[in-house]
Order: structure tokens, then sequence, then C-alpha cells
């Protein structure tokens, strides 16, 4: 703040946003500041050549080489991988369809064994009688001998039991005596269909409804069971069907398993609601992790579904929803869904575990069949790979690093020139004094031209924030105010660069006071003051936005009033820094779009809602805000956050000011600065010409005259020159 004596820091309570300070004493004696200056120029002619880039550039191009030959390395080793998937699951779905069809051949010729037809048709026959009971089926001679009769196929072909099955789907004769009468279970009837219309079959595994024996003699429910059933036939009718039953954790699930990669590779199969149908060689795993029940015979086929925990749950991770709410596997839905693939960028399997797999489905069984591998198993070699080009990329980091720490090094001693030109006191032409004031960018000292002696106020950015883009905003600040020459706006004298880097712009001192200093010490101010103070303000503003130019942080902090050339009471409005150009999309970049700039105590609603969008109008809210401060001695709204205050002035219409003050306020003043304090925009004045206009125009203007300024400044000069105490 270029405001001399009359700074004021005295804004406790107010939620205005504080700007870092930079350092004002550095520790750097003359001869020192000299040997500096020779190590700065050596090292700045070698900047400028940048020669320091070549290592870099280096660097660059052999992380480029090593990345190039990782990527093809990869990319082979994916392409490898998906050959050796592809060809296991083709190989396992081969076997299993060779299996399944044996299992047919083996029914078929059962089932047209003459004796077996012969005795089949017998016993149907007899079942097919309403009058017939079970214990009737039971005492059948018949019985006796299909057991005799099938005995050897069932050894034969590690069959666990065989059941016929008349027309209507009724249990005729069985190697168990409990079926025999009963009607088939409704889970058979899909595969019973098929062979009473006369075409051979194996099921998919499924949970059995009958207790059946486990691994030992013990009777288990719901045991996995398959079906293999063809059709009987008498005089070239079809009169029933023979099922043998197979135990699908045997030969189903070991041919599933004769391909399969390292310790983690798997083939499994599933039918269409994601249910595992053989069984999983992680079981054990499966129980520590919870997918499975941790007890003796628990097991994965006919319990597991295969669904994404999306975690992964062998490192102790718990799954991301209910075991209700989780989808299918990308693999499962994938092949559900009748679309076979490979897939070696990796997805999650059932444990949440990262693989690469192949899959296909078999429509005329009704299940999927898998093949799965863990990723970090089969991109072991690429890992390795992976580890010693980090390695190199680690080497080329620690050449990159001496190279910074070398810049870094060559940037502490432009800082330490700068210091030392800061300690010394000289800036060009320009002898520094004394500091006043603190900004976003940089620091405000009093100081005088070497020739023509005359107080200035120099501003100085920061030494610590000094780069490319608070150069290029400071530049923007002095060249957009040094296009202004309203006599209410501060003027520009210089602007420049010393030789060791630092920048600097002239502008004139300003010996009074601001308008937040000016209430907190003296008050709410009279009507007719408050007019002369805002229409000088307007006058800036008008200059300003004519040229396309919107301030963006009017408040009585960047206001200042002062004695000058005989004049009293005569307004300086400074601090464009946040100015943007209503034309210029280059400058938004410059103040970043879309983020909120200036005092929320004194923000417009669209600068808070559309910041990138503000214009002209939004200065005349807060010029409204400035009115209604020194009117009042508060501020429009009032809140603990800043979120809150913000909410207010979108949402909240402001108090009038006599009410606020809790006396009389003229009319057409108050009706004036509650328009300016409109929501929208198009309910402001036109202009700030016409706002200066309209206060011109209000009963009051005129009445604080040149008299009535002299006067108070003599009374409170003193006092108006003394800080608040921060």
């Amino acid at each position: 703040m270029p405001d001399g004596r009359g700074v004021c820091d005295g804004d406790t309570g107010r939620a205005t946003w504080r700007f870092s300070r930079v350092k004002s004493a550095i520790g750097l004696s003359l001869s020192a500041s000299r040997s500096l200056r020779r190590s700065f120029s050596a090292t700045n002619l070698f900047l400028r050549k940048q020669l320091w880039a070549w290592p870099l550039i280096a660097a660059v191009i052999l992380a480029l080489i090593g990345y190039t030959i990782r990527s093809h390395v990869e990319r082979s080793i994916e392409v490898s991988m998906a050959s050796q998937l592809t060809a296991m699951l083709d190989t396992d779905v081969e076997a299993l369809r060779i299996w399944l069809s044996t299992q047919q051949s083996n029914a078929e010729t059962a089932a047209n064994s003459p004796q077996v037809a012969v005795l089949a048709r017998r016993i149907t026959d007899l079942s097919t009688r309403p009058e017939t009971t079970a214990v009737e089926l039971l005492q059948a001679s018949e019985l006796p001998e299909l057991r005799a009769a099938l005995l050897p196929a069932m050894k034969a072909h590690g069959y666990v039991d065989f059941a016929i099955v008349d027309p209507q789907q009724r249990c005729a004769a069985s190697s168990r005596d409990e079926w025999i009468g009963r009607p088939a279970p409704p889970r058979f009837g899909e595969f019973l269909q098929t062979a009473l219309a006369g075409r051979s079959t194996v099921s998919r595994p499924f949970a059995s409804v009958a207790p059946h024996p486990g691994d030992g003699d013990e009777l288990r429910a719901n045991a996995p069971t398959m079906l293999a059933v063809a059709p009987l036939r008498a005089a070239g009718k079809v009169i029933g069907a023979l099922c043998f039953r197979l135990r699908p954790e045997g030969e189903f699930t070991r041919i599933l398993n004769v391909a399969r990669f390292g310790e983690s590779g798997e083939t499994f199969a599933f039918d269409k609601s994601g249910l595992l149908l053989s069984q999983s060689r992680f079981d054990d795993e499966l129980k520590r992790i919870g997918l499975i029940p941790d007890q003796p015979g628990s097991r994965s086929i006919l319990t597991l579904e295969l669904k994404d925990p999306l975690a992964d749950l062998t490192t102790g991770k718990p799954a991301a929803k209910r075991r209700s709410e989780l989808n299918l596997t990308r693999m499962a839905a994938e092949a559900i869904a009748g679309r076979p693939g490979v897939d070696v960028n990796g997805y999650r399997d059932y444990r949440g575990v990262p693989v690469i797999g192949a899959w296909t489905w078999m429509p005329e069984y009704g299940f999927g069949v898998a093949t799965e591998v863990d990723a970090a198993e089969a991109y072991r070699p690429a890992y390795i790979l992976r580890a010693a080009l980090w390695g190199l990329y680690a080497l080329l980091a620690l050449s990159a690093a001496a190279i910074f720490v070398f810049t870094v090094v060559v940037a502490r001693m432009r800082r330490s020139m700068r210091h030392a030109a800061l300690e010394a006191k000289r800036l060009g032409q320009y002898t520094l004094d004394e500091l006043i004031g603190q900004g976003g960018m940089g620091s405000v000292y009093r100081g005088r031209h070497a020739m023509l002696r005359r107080p200035t106020a120099i501003k100085l950015l920061d030494v610590d924030r000094t780069t490319d883009e608070t150069i290029r905003r400071f530049e923007r600040e002095v060249q957009l105010t040094s296009q202004l020459n309203h006599p209410n706006t501060i003027a520009v004298f210089d602007f420049g660069r010393t030789p060791e880097g630092v920048f600097y712009y002239a502008m004139e001192f300003l010996d009074g006071i601001n308008l937040e200093c000016l209430v907190d010490r003296f008050g709410p101010q009279p009507e007719a003051r408050v007019i002369h103070i805002l229409s000088q303000v307007c006058g800036s503003l008008n200059e300003a936005h004519g040229i396309g130019l919107i301030h963006r942080d009017i408040k009585p902090a960047n206001i200042v009033l002062n004695q000058r050339g005989g004049l009293f009471d005569f307004v300086k409005l400074l601090d464009f820094g946040l100015v943007k150009s209503a034309q210029s999309e280059r400058e938004l970049t410059l103040t970043a779009v879309n983020t909120i700039t200036g005092t929320p105590l004194y923000l417009s609603p669209e600068a808070i809602e559309r910041p990138d969008e503000v214009d002209a109008k939004s200065d005349l809210y807060a010029v409204g805000a400035v009115g209604y401060f020194l009117l009042t001695g508060t501020t429009v709204f009032q809140g603990k956050t800043l979120v809150e205050i913000c909410m207010q002035q979108v949402n909240q219409p402001a108090e009038p000011p006599s009410r606020r003050a809790g006396r009389s306020i003229s009319a057409d003043l108050e009706s004036l600065l509650l328009q300016c304090l409109a929501k929208k925009p198009e309910d402001r004045p036109a202009s700030a010409k016409a706002l200066a206009a309209a206060l011109e125009a209000c009963a009051e203007a005129g009445n604080w005259r040149q008299e009535e300024a002299e006067a108070w400044w003599q009374a409170h000069a003193a006092e108006a020159d003394e800080p608040l105490p921060t």
C-alpha cells in the first residue's frame, strides 16, 4: 500500500483475504554483495547459453529409449500370454468335450443293451400303470436283474448310481431303493426332457436333492451331481430314460486341471448365474478369506459365485460391498453374455486378485469354461525387466538431481543478489527509506528519486516469489495501471528491473488515510462526505471501464483520502493488481479463471458464482458496499465464515442503511446505495458515470465543501497520521 503512514491493518474480525508477507531484512554485507555479483555474472552467462539443458535432454532421451524397449518387451510377453492362455483353454475345453461325448456314448451303449432294453420295457410298463405303487416297483422281479445288468457299466465308468425314469418322469427303477416310485426332482426335468425327446446328454453339475455319500460313507445333502442321460427305446419308440449319476469332483474337475499355468493358474467351469461348477484349487485360501465356510468337507464347487469383491481379499482387505450387491467378474459376465475372449491387461477374479485369463461358453451344455492365472506370476519376467529399468531411471534421476541442485544454487545466488540490493537500499535511481506496506506479490517502500528528490512509493516484486508467472502478473499490473490518467487514480512514474533481477515500479506517494482506517478511527461519516468520496471513486472507475478494465477489488482499504495541492479529501484509488480486461482472454489466465478474486465482504453475487464473467457492474456493487460501510460503520453482510458471507452476498437482500445505523438517512442516498447492491447486475446503475450523476443529484450533494474538509483535516491531522495498533 503506497499510503505512507496512513496505512492501516486494523481489519481484525472482518473476513478479508490476507496476502503473505515478504522478507524485509537481509543480513548481507556490501563486500559479500560484490563477491556474489561476480559469481552471479558467471553463472548467468552459463544459464543464458542453456548448457545445463543438455544433460537433462540426454536423460530424457535415455528414458524414452528405455521406455520403448520395455513397452516392446511387455507387449511381446502379453502376446505370448494370450497365446498360452488360449491354447490351455482350448486344450481343456476339447478334453472336456471328448469326456462329455464319451459319457453320452456310455449311457447310450448301456441303454441299447438287449438285456437292459427288455427289462427296462417291463419295468416302465409297470410304472406307467396308475395303480402301481412304489412297493410293487420295489418287489418287481426286473429290479434285481437291472441292477445286475448295469453294475458292470457303473463300475467300468465310475458311475455312482443309476435310475430309469418312465415317460411321466417317475422313477421306475434305481440303484437306490428310496428313489423308486417317486417323481423325478424338478431340476432333473431339463435333462430328462432331452432324453425323452430321443437325444442323449450330459448335465452340468448341480446340487442333488437327496443325500448322497461324500468322500467317505457319510451322506451329504446338496452333494455335487452330474447326470449322463440316454433314451430307452422299444420298437423304435422312447419308453423312458436311463440316468447315470457322476461326481463332478472327480473326472470333470481333473480334466479342467490337466493344463494349468504355474502355481496360480486354474481352469474352471461355471453356470449362467456365475456359480462355480468345478472345484477351485484355492479352497484352503477361500476358507481363510471367508468365501466358503471354514468347516471340514466345505468346498467351492456349487458354493462359490464368481463375483468381483472390488478389493484383493487375500491381502486382508474387506470387500467394498455386501456379497449380494457385487457384480460378476468381468470374465464371467462376458462369457455368460456369449462373448468368448482373452484379457492380458488384467482384471479381478473372485478373490479380488488381479489375473489375466481366457474364457468361452459351451451352449450345448449350458456352462462356461475359463482359465486364469495371477497377473503377478504371469508377468514376473516383465516385472524384473521393469525393476531393472527403474534402476536405470533412478540413476538418471540422480543425474538430474545433481543438475537441479546446481540450478537451485544459482537461483539462491540470484536471490542473494536481490536481497543484497534491498539491503543496500538502492534500486537504480531510487533510494529506499522504509517499508510502508505489503501485498500479494511484493512490498511497498517509501523512497525518493536520486535526481528529483520527490517522495515516491516503490513496489518491489517479492524476491522469494519471483517466477515467470509472478513477473508476468507484476508487469501486467503496472502496464494496466499506467494506462489510467484520471486524477483520482494513483499515478505510475517508472518501471524497471535492476541488474540483480529485482522488478519494481515507482508510483506517487500518498500521505493520507484509507477509508477503512477512517471509519475505524472516526466512526460513520456524514452523508455529504460519503457522496463526495464516492463521486471521486466513480470518476476513476469511469475512465477504467471506458477502456475495458474492471478493478475487481474495490474496498475501503484501497481508497485513500489525501491533501493534494491545496485540496482536501482528495481520493486516490489504488491496487489494480486484480484488474482484468473485458476483452483479453490471455489476461484472464493470469488472474486464474473460475477462481474468486477480491475481498469477500465487497464482492458482487456474480463475482462469487461466476468469477470469470464479472463486468463493470460488479465494481458498482462494491462502490455501494463501500458507501454502506462509510454511512453505518459496518459491512453490508457479516458472518463467522467466508462461506456464510458469500451465501449472504448471493441470496440475502441488504438491510437498509438507516435501519442498520439506527438513524435517519436521506431517502435518495439510501435508495441509490441499495440499487448498487441489487443482486442482478441489470438492476444497478448503468455505469460509473451514471452513478456519479445520481450521487450529485442527491439532496446532500455539495454540502461537504472544501471549508468543511479543510477544517476536518486541521482538527484530525495528527490523529489521522497515527497508524492503528494491529
